[in-house]
């Protein structure tokens, strides 16, 4: 088949592309953010750079775009080239058999026009993170989700709560079932970056703090902690900088690293080093972190939005759930349970039962030919 991903520049779209390696498919890509190539050894053409003025920039454009975005979204046919056009342009060009779009608000709403006009060609929906779990709740995205689900052919999810929500927005095309988002991992190269359970001293906490992210309750529940965490060394990763502020602000002796200071195999490293990850926000799919952090053997902690969580995680037997992602209190007493429950043996016991689910679930090879069998699916149909 001839496929054209539709999608932003990221690790996780970079990942899963790659498992079409040594296949015979034509693969395109096309940033709809323009600028920033995929980072990929593939064979993939690439459209980038792309979005061009028609004509010079009008002072005060800015300011409408941010105070009148609806009003500016009218104008901007006349000012540049859209997603639209360019993606119009692209299928003509290359007359794709199957578009894939990554994502919903960002590489599936500008895309819906175009893909309404080419009935003929299939589409497949990769839903992850909050795209219909957060915006289903809101009326504007409520329509335009189930415009979205009414023109795809195809869906995937990294999860089973979003296949269920998809279909009570009126998703009635094929579902291809759960994949991470990502793909699956390498699992025999990454054992020797993992300590033994009995030498680690790390509590790592995920460090965003944004629309979804609490980091700071984390940390906050963390500091009313001194006695249980007196031999642990707090490590944040991925650190907003309201997060960071607040670290020193309070003058905490713990350490931190920026939202790109640390590369994907740095992180996996550091979760190979740590006791305990926590992992907190009020919507979300199926954490890549949490997942990784599952593989490195590391005593998950994760909030449990729309019960998603408990898809990986038995509640104190391989993690601890936090269901209330605002509560500080019971993030504090969730962290204390797992120094409670947490004896070596016990945290031993947990990273044996996520090292097998990993191998079931997670493997990359297996999701490797999960996704390629997925894509014969959609030529064969």
């Amino acid at each position: 088949m001839k496929i054209l991903f539709v999608s932003m520049p990221s690790i996780h779209a970079s990942r899963w592309i790659e498992n079409l390696k040594d296949t015979n498919h034509e693969l395109y890509w096309f940033n709809v953010l323009d600028a920033g190539r995929l980072d990929t050894n593939i064979d993939i053409i690439q459209f980038t750079k792309w979005k061009q003025r028609k004509i010079k920039y009008i002072k005060g454009e800015y300011v409408l775009r941010k105070k009148l975005n609806i009003f500016y979204k009218r104008l901007q046919p006349f000012l540049e080239v859209t997603i639209n056009e360019k993606l119009d342009e692209i299928v003509k060009q290359i007359q794709p058999d199957l578009v894939h779009s990554f994502e919903m608000q960002s590489c599936s709403y500008p895309i819906l026009s175009v893909m309404n006009k080419y009935s003929r060609i299939k589409w497949l929906y990769s839903c992850w993170g909050s795209d219909l779990f957060y915006y289903r709740d809101f009326e504007k995205h409520n329509k335009k989700i189930k415009s979205v689900l009414n023109r795809i052919d195809y869906l995937h999810t990294d999860c089973l709560r979003d296949f269920s929500i998809a279909k009570i927005l009126g998703f009635r095309g094929d579902y291809l079932g759960v994949i991470p988002g990502g793909g699956g991992y390498k699992l025999n190269k990454l054992i020797e970056l993992k300590e033994t359970i009995r030498n680690r001293k790390i509590i790592l906490i995920k460090g965003y703090e944004h629309k979804f992210g609490r980091a700071i309750n984390v940390i906050k529940a963390i500091q009313l902690l001194d006695k249980e965490i007196v031999n642990y060394e707090v490590v944040v990763f991925g650190t907003h900088q309201k997060v960071i502020n607040y670290i020193r602000d309070k003058k905490l002796p713990y350490i931190y690293y920026g939202r790109d200071e640390l590369n994907h195999f740095q992180v996996l490293e550091l979760m190979g080093k740590s006791r305990l990850y926590i992992g907190n926000s009020i919507s979300d799919g199926l954490p890549n972190t949490l997942i990784e952090a599952m593989i490195m053997g590391a005593f998950p902690i994760q909030s449990n939005p729309g019960n998603v969580s408990t898809e990986l995680i038995k509640d104190t037997v391989n993690g601890l759930l936090i269901n209330s992602p605002d509560n500080i209190e019971e993030i504090r007493d969730t962290i204390k349970l797992a120094f409670k429950l947490g004896d070596e043996k016990r945290f031993e016991n947990a990273a044996n039962i996520n090292s097998g689910i990993a191998n079931l679930r997670l493997d990359f090879n297996e999701n490797k030919k999960r996704v390629k069998d997925l894509y014969h699916k959609i030529e064969i149909a």
